[in-house]
């Protein structure tokens, strides 16, 4: 491929000025991300589902036994008292919901990385549509994590409006 600028002759003689196109950091940036976020969520839901039927505090146990964590202290109790509370049911529903976000992940990183504006809008819409959840989640536990996800999440949204916007006067300034 050609850079801007360059010309190529053909056998006619012929010169043609073909561009190259250039990627956009950012969007592949935030589209790697997503694409991230989807093998995270599907492997949430995979767990989820071989989980099921299964006994989730014997399991627990286990774990903390390779993790060389005391099985009989406070942090294992903890948690073998509430997955005491998730049925096979629950879990069915965490596996399906964590599937359903990693296919949305997967459809936002893919259309991000192929620089597609029906993604950006979508990502868009997304981030956006889940900020009031976060922020709720800051005011009812606030962390270190939690502030950090929102932060990001308010950067990525940030920089898709930009560019969005920039993406827009640049077809206003060449249609004129």
């Amino acid at each position: 491929m050609e850079e801007v600028g360059t010309a190529s002759e053909h056998k006619t003689g012929a010169i043609h000025k073909r561009a190259a196109r250039h990627h956009d950091s950012g969007l592949l940036t935030i589209g790697l991300f997503k694409l991230a976020e989807a093998v995270f969520f599907f492997l949430v839901g995979a767990g989820a589902i071989h989980f099921i039927h299964r006994d989730l505090g014997d399991s627990a146990v286990r774990l903390a036994e390779r993790l060389r964590i005391d099985p009989d202290g406070r942090l294992v109790s903890y948690v073998i008292d509430h997955l005491d509370a998730i049925t096979a049911q629950r879990l069915k529903q965490i596996g399906v919901a964590t599937f359903f976000y990693a296919a949305l992940r997967v459809t936002e990183g893919v259309g991000l990385v192929m620089e597609q504006v029906w993604a950006e809008y979508l990502t868009v819409g997304v981030t956006t549509a889940f900020l009031p959840w976060e922020v709720y989640e800051i005011a009812r536990r606030p962390d270190w994590v939690r502030v950090c996800l929102l932060l990001a999440n308010l950067v990525v949204l940030a920089y898709l409006v930009w560019w969005l916007g920039r993406s827009r006067r640049t077809e206003t300034t060449a249609e004129d």
